[in-house]
């Protein structure tokens, strides 16, 4: 499944895609939405509307922090540079997917690896509002 496929499918629904599909239509212009009362509070492992989703790989990435750098400054970095990020030891990271905040956490190191201990999550309706910009 494409990046494009994954967006359309949040966008309308699979049903948008099929539909598409059998009639060649490369865009999806106006997708319907139902009105939803209230967010759903989780979603159910066996539910087959999900099953969809359970195989696609998306990126997770950890971002430890940022900073802004001149050319002529990352061209001379070399072995033992140091770069100072915009966040504190003590801040959480963030966990994105595909680039997007879905949680902050914090480092933690088991045997010789490093991991990320999820300590929040973005609010649900946050991240969907997130992944329709």
């Amino acid at each position: 499944m494409t990046q494009e496929e994954i967006d359309k499918l949040l966008e309308g629904g699979i049903e948008h895609i099929e539909a598409a599909e059998q009639t060649g239509e490369s865009e999806i212009l106006h997708p319907e939405f139902q009105e939803v009362s209230a967010p759903p509070t989780g979603v159910a492992a066996g539910d087959p509307k999900m099953s969809l989703l359970y195989d696609l790989q998306l990126t997770l990435s950890i971002e430890l922090g940022r900073t802004n750098m001149l050319i002529r400054d990352i061209l001379r970095l070399g072995r033992g540079s140091v770069i100072e990020f915009d966040k504190l030891v003590s801040e959480p990271v963030d966990v994105l997917v595909n680039g997007k905040k879905v949680a902050g956490g914090e480092v933690v190191v088991i045997d010789k690896h490093f991991g990320v201990r999820i300590t929040t999550l973005v609010d649900p309706n946050d991240r969907l509002r997130s992944f329709k910009r």
